[in-house]
């Protein structure tokens, strides 16, 4: 759906071209009609009684002839819904956590402590994505960034493990807040990004959150809860990816939602390029007439088949009876 959205010609002043294809098309269909003068003066369903055999062979070369043409139109016209990767940009897409370390972070479900394991995660998660730019905000009743996308990614763990509730200004859940800070962050990274919320809940205002992901340029999201699958907290977190089209990953004893994580944050989202066009920079976008060519081949291969002529056909047959 986000490709049909981003879809459009790069040269949209070609599709003009189709009127005229359409209209001769149209005219000469009206020419070619041996019909024409007899259906001013008969019936239709007496004129179709009396005929008794119509030769389509020219309808049908007529209607692949502008077939043809307007195919050849869309591929000049350049239709394009992919951006063309940027060389100079970097290989990787950044991905932010927004670690919740508010007080109900700390309690022992699962064991030692719901921060604690999602300290864990992030070292794993760190450690995953090595050399690839990872940032970290920490939010509570208020959102703070601690470090920017790194290729660092160790000191995003080391910094990890030093937060907690005691640190933090004020109590609550401005995950708004937080969502809204990490789109001013990727709005700076050249290879686009995307957000993950490691929490138990989302008990602020989703509406906000919505609002604020919107305009901070829709970077996808992704969250891993830390709390008992299936619990009421955990139903906050699906409520809130299912309104912001997020992806829920659930805590697992093993390396399984890192993994996935990782994969879902491999590349850089084409929204993100797209809205590259806003900052000033120009977007190339990846022209994909070409894909239109093999159906002009066979159609121009089909125009130049040699029939047999009408003549012939007849001999053949008188040949055969004999």
């Amino acid at each position: 759906m986000e490709s049909l959205a981003q879809f459009h010609f790069l040269r949209p002043e070609w599709l003009l071209l189709a009127l005229p294809a359409v209209g001769l098309w149209w005219l000469w269909r009206r020419s070619q009609d041996p019909l024409r003068g007899w259906r001013d003066q008969m019936d239709p369903a007496l004129l179709d009684a009396l005929v008794t055999r119509h030769d389509s062979r020219a309808d049908r070369s007529a209607q692949g002839l502008l077939a043809g043409w307007l195919l050849a139109v869309i591929a000049i016209a350049g239709p394009a819904w992919r951006p063309e990767p940027n060389p100079f940009a970097e290989d990787a897409s950044a991905l932010v956590i927004l670690l919740k370390a508010d007080a109900s972070m700390g309690q022992p479900d699962p064991a030692p402590s719901r921060l604690e394991r999602a300290k864990l995660k992030i070292a794993d998660l760190a450690e995953a994505r090595k050399g690839q730019p990872l940032g970290l905000i920490a939010y509570a009743g208020s959102a703070h960034l601690v470090l920017p996308p790194t290729r660092d990614t160790a000191v995003v763990a080391r910094m990890a493990a030093e937060i907690g509730p005691e640190i933090m200004p004020k109590p609550g859940d401005r995950l708004d807040l937080a969502v809204s800070l990490a789109g001013e962050i990727l709005a700076d990274q050249e290879a686009g990004g995307s957000l993950l919320v490691v929490a138990d809940a989302v008990d602020g205002d989703r509406e906000t959150v919505v609002e604020n992901l919107r305009q901070a340029g829709r970077q996808p999201v992704l969250f891993l809860g830390m709390n008992a699958p299936g619990s009421s907290e955990d139903q906050t977190i699906r409520e809130t990816a299912r309104e912001i089209r997020g992806k829920v990953e659930s805590l697992t004893v093993d390396d399984t939602d890192i993994e996935a994580i990782v994969r879902a944050a491999a590349h850089p989202p084409v929204s993100r390029s797209a809205d590259r066009e806003a900052t000033g920079t120009r977007v190339r976008w990846r022209e994909a007439g070409w894909y239109l060519v093999p159906v002009l081949a066979a159609l121009a291969a089909l125009a130049f088949r040699r029939e047999t002529p009408a003549g012939a056909r007849n001999e053949e047959a008188a040949t055969a009876a004999s």
